[in-house]
Formats: C-alpha cells, structure tokens, sequence
C-alpha cells in the first residue's frame, strides 16, 4: 500500500471527495531561487494534465513548471529481518536505513541513518551496538516499531505512538542523549560536559528550594502582588510554591534569589521537572517495571519448539521476528501475556540448566 500521510492529489480526489475544495501552498524552494513548490498538489498525473491543473488556477494561470510531478515506487526488506541496531540477521555487516526499511519520511529515513552509521562504526570498532529504548527517544520507538511489528504500509513516525511522551521532551533532549552521544565519540567533550554542568545545576537548584521556606513577611505579599498573585497567608516550601501552576520559577527568583542568577534554560528545567514531577515519576515506575523484561535476553538460537503450551500463532511469531529480550517479545502482535509467562518460565529453565552445566 502507498503511503498514508502523503496522498497524491488524484487520490485525495477520491478519498475527500465529500471536500468543496482543497488548500494549497505556495512554498519557496530557497533563498537563492525564484522556484516554488507547490505543497498539496504533488501528483504523478501525464505532464500535459499537470500543466491544464496548475494553469486552472487563477494566481497560477501564468505559472510555470520547472520540472514535473511523478510518483516513486520503492522495494523494502521486511524489517523483522533486522536486529534492532538495523545489521541485517542474515548478512552480517550489512546495515540498512531508510525507506528500503519500509518507512516514508525525511527525518524517519535521517534517523536511521544515524543508528546505522553510529553502530557500523562500532561493530567495525568491535563494541557492543548502540539501541535506544522506548523510553529514552523517539528514535527507539521507531526501530521498535520497524523490527517487532507486521507492516502493511509504509510507516511514519507519530508522537502518539510512543507511550512515554511526557519522559521525551523537546525540553530534555540535550539531557537525555547528550552522554551517549559522547560514549559513541559524535559529541565533543566541551559540547558533554556544557549539558553535564546544566544536570547539576537544575539538581543543586531543586534541592535547594526544597529545603527553602517563603514567609509571609518580609514584603512578601508586595512582590506576589506584582505579579497578580494572591498574598501567602502562612509559611511555605518553595518546590511546593512552585508546583501550583499560576506560579512561574520568576516569582520563585525574586522571591528567595538563587546565590546566582540561573540561565534561561536551567530555569526553564527547573520548572518543568518541579511542575510535572509526580507525573515523571509514574511514568518513571512503568519504564522500570518494562525494563526488568527488556533485561531478560533470548538466545538467538533459542528453540521455539521445544517449549509446551505456547500457542501455535506465538510461536510462529516468534520464530520469525525472533526477538532480542522478553519485553521486545511482547509487543510483537499476536504474541499475549499468557505466551510471555511460557516464555520466561523456558527461559528461567535454560538458565538453570546452563548454570548447572
């Protein structure tokens, strides 16, 4: 099937044919260029159609085509061929990237380009390949996707795929990544250590307002009204005074000065990681409940087999995308939790046996 999120304007024709009219945008193509893209539009219709089309429009009937539409038509390899740093399982040293993985999209295609780069290099470097979790990036959610789902159309990288959106922010990249970016040597060290210095400083400025009182005294209640809050009627701790959400980390500032002025950023963190906090810390306590599963390994030649009760659509599940851990099992569709506590069990065995030996 074709790509869902792109469709040529032939097939929006049919698909929104409820529609009085369509919108299009009129995109420069650079600085450097008198050329525009006309965005809505794309289509792989003959040339002389494409010319009658945009010269239809009365803001383009004098319109010219630098070079027409036309329409790609890609092979891929079924991505439950891949191990999850994308080595192919059945050539080894060949790493594949992008659309011949099944995906469509500009990001989705660099973001697998990195991963394939990053962890070639390393396997050239003879080290242990680079995977990122559900958990630690968007990244991960979309290589997880690609090796443990059945595909029947060309996949696109949406937020609403990932169950952790409130751990990957747009707030807390540099935090999250930045060290493993350095582990793999793409980072510079002044680069590392910049967001390292950051961590702390949020850390020290956290703990600080956690063993910091607000009094009502002390012209208090002038500079809350400054900033049209209501006066504090008794003492109060100055992360919780943070959390409400009327008040902003300025009000804590030039309520109790940190020893030093806190960059935007810090600030910023600051804020966030106080506001949401309880939050962080649920969706904190999944991610480690999942992670004793994604600790749990399976042999690559386990033998699917030889274990008893498991379902006949487990096991061929199973034995075709051949998962790397029980947790990365277990978002394989098809496969439930039932088959899941088989398969440790199995595993719990062979471990017993193995040590035994």
């Amino acid at each position: 099937m074709g790509p869902r999120y792109c469709p040529s304007i032939e097939d929006k024709i049919v698909r929104f044919a409820h529609k009085e009219s369509h919108q299009l945008f009129l995109e420069p193509e650079g600085w450097q260029t008198t050329e525009v893209y006309l965005q809505g539009a794309n289509t792989s219709l003959p040339e002389d159609v494409q010319w009658a089309m945009v010269r239809s429009i009365p803001a383009l009937r004098h319109a010219e085509i630098m070079r027409a539409g036309y329409a790609v038509e890609y092979d891929y390899v079924l991505p439950d061929q891949l191990h999850a740093w994308l080595e192919t399982k059945k050539i080894e040293g060949l790493f594949h990237a992008g659309q011949i993985n099944g995906t469509t999209g500009y990001e989705e295609a660099a973001a697998q380009g990195l991963m394939a780069g990053i962890n070639a290099a390393l396997k050239a470097q003879g080290k242990t390949p680079l995977m990122l979790g559900r958990e630690q990036a968007y990244i991960g959610v979309l290589i997880d996707d690609l090796v443990t789902q059945e595909h029947t159309e060309p996949y696109r990288q949406m937020t609403s795929r990932a169950e952790y959106r409130l751990l990957l922010r747009q707030d807390n990249a540099d935090l999250r990544l930045s060290h493993l970016g350095y582990e793999v040597g793409l980072l510079p060290k002044w680069r590392y250590e910049a967001v390292e210095a950051k961590r702390r400083a949020v850390q020290q400025e956290m703990e600080r307002l956690k063993v910091t009182n607000i009094s009502s005294a002390n012209g208090t209640a002038q500079v809350l009204a400054d900033f049209g809050l209501e006066p504090i009627e008794n003492g109060v701790n100055a992360l919780q005074y943070l959390r409400r959400p009327e008040v902003t980390y300025e009000v804590i500032a030039s309520l109790v000065p940190p020893p030093e002025p806190l960059p935007e950023p810090v600030a910023e963190q600051v804020s966030i990681e106080t506001k949401f906090e309880g939050y962080i810390a649920k969706q904190q306590q999944h991610v480690e409940r999942v992670q004793r599963l994604e600790s749990k390994v399976i042999p690559p030649d386990f033998d699917y087999d030889s274990i008893g009760g498991l379902r006949n659509e487990a096991r061929q599940k199973l034995l075709r995308f051949r998962p790397a851990t029980v947790g990365q099992a277990g978002r394989i569709a098809g496969v439930n939790p039932a088959d899941i506590s088989i398969l440790l069990v199995h595993l719990e065995r062979r471990g017993e046996k193995v040590g035994q030996a």
